[in-house]
């Protein structure tokens, strides 16, 4: 579905979804448990053009000829989630498990593979079905709850993206405190990641840029901090095995003006160094942005820069965990020593009586790419990024969510987005239509 939407709101919204209620208030296994069944439809219709000389790592490095095309893909998707409770005592058990499937209702005739809405088989053809399950031991003492086994996870150095068809899962340990008033502590253990589209648990991580070998693991530590009004700051360390170290430092702090106005000012910072066997070669990138939003009633005006300082792109776990502000839709804006600018205008319609709809409308434009210092033999050296490399992108999006009735909650999706670059950097030319429609039921046991 969409890839990201919001631009101040992951580091406010995060936190809340650790545990509010300590293990003292636990009800029972049945009692607290709920359920959660997500319809979701995608069409993704996307032309791509001449241009760039490589689309990251999500296509292999191929002739500029043989990257012109057109995909064209339809699917539904049911996402399906249990969640238990916990037992009594001083220390509470609880499970939590998942079931994802993914139906294609249209894809062939070429257009076939490029949307990566569902997996494909051994001759590059749209799999008509696919299934995926996975289940979480959960224990809880006091506010700090440890989970082992497959799950989503949300930090801004390994996270559990949700942007197409089906989520992301991952494997391993993660332990979540709120022991102490607005401090989260975060650490967790990862073994694997399960892309989007994938159906199998044994294919390692999900590494978006490099293609060198995997490392075997995935450490993290992190804390969240909202004790001060309007402010919310965190700060992660990660080790990805034998590959890099990466440090996270980022915050949202928003200060109301008047009875409809509002700034707010949204910064994210990673530091990545190469370690170990450094299987993806040399990394010295510090990558930063900051977005600044101005809200007047039903109008938010948004300015962003980013800047990347390293010979190679800032690249990072899993599809979610780039918490750079021109992070978007079709590009990153990651390249190697890029700058990057953003303009965003959102409008909600509900001053104008139409409630539960918002439009809005984002460009971006990066420039200064050079990566003709990069490692040779890194992983980073496919890309072929050249010099004075310069791209830009458009998104449009109109959203809109009913309000109430027997259909509350179902949410409409239409995007169109369009990106365009020289042969210097490494997305690819496209115009991308994307409809998501979406459908939820949830409640108790």
């Amino acid at each position: 579905m969409i890839r990201r939407t919001c631009i101040a709101l992951p580091l406010v919204v995060w936190p809340l979804a650790l545990s509010a209620a300590g293990q003292e208030q636990a009800r029972g296994f049945i009692e607290d448990g709920s359920w959660s069944l997500l319809n979701r439809s995608v069409y993704d219709n996307r032309e791509y053009r001449h241009g760039a000389r490589s689309n990251g790592a999500r296509n292999a490095l191929k002739p500029r000829a043989e990257r012109n095309g057109y995909a064209e893909e339809w699917a539904y998707g049911l996402i399906g989630s249990l969640q238990s409770g916990f037992t009594l005592g001083a220390v509470g058990m609880g499970v939590d498990a998942h079931l994802y499937q993914g139906l294609k209702l249209d894809s062939g005739g070429g257009r076939a593979g490029k949307a990566r809405l569902l997996g494909v088989d051994n001759e590059n053809r749209v799999k008509d079905g696919m299934a995926r399950g996975g289940a979480a031991l959960k224990l809880r003492a006091s506010s700090t709850t440890l989970a082992y086994g497959e799950q989503r996870v949300k930090t801004p150095v390994f996270s559990s993206s949700d942007s197409r068809l089906l989520p992301e899962t991952a494997t391993g340990f993660f332990l979540q405190s709120r022991e102490f008033e607005d401090l989260a502590l975060i650490a967790g253990h990862f073994t694997e990641s399960t892309d989007r589209n994938a159906s199998s648990h044994d294919q390692g991580f999900v590494v978006n840029y490099s293609n060198g070998s995997q490392g075997d693991s995935v450490d993290l530590v992190g804390a969240a901090y909202s004790g001060l009004e309007g402010l919310t700051a965190s700060l992660y360390s990660s080790h990805y095995e034998d590959t890099w170290r990466q440090h996270y430092l980022g915050g949202v702090y928003s200060h109301a003006l008047g009875s409809d106005s509002s700034l707010a000012f949204n910064f994210n910072l990673y530091r990545t160094t190469d370690t170990g066997e450094a299987l993806s070669g040399r990394i010295d990138n510090t990558t930063w942005s900051l977005v600044s939003s101005y809200a007047l009633g039903a109008h938010t005006f948004s300015l962003g820069y980013q800047r990347v300082d390293g010979d190679t792109p800032f690249d990072y776990i899993t599809r979610g965990a780039i918490w750079l502000g021109n992070a978007v839709q079709l590009s990153d804006f990651n390249a190697p020593n890029e700058r990057s600018w953003q303009l965003r205008y959102d409008l909600a319609l509900v001053s104008f009586g139409l409630p539960g709809l918002t439009l809005s409308a984002a460009y971006l434009r990066g420039d200064e790419i050079d990566g003709s210092h990069m490692d040779p033999n890194g992983g980073y050296a496919y890309l072929g990024y050249g010099k004075d490399g310069r791209h830009w992108e458009r998104d449009l999006e109109a959203r809109y969510v009913v309000q109430g009735g027997t259909a509350n909650g179902l949410a409409f999706s239409l995007r169109h987005n369009s990106h365009r670059g020289n042969a210097a950097q490494a997305e690819l030319d496209t115009d991308q239509v994307r409809l998501a429609v979406e459908y939820p039921l949830g409640g108790g046991f």
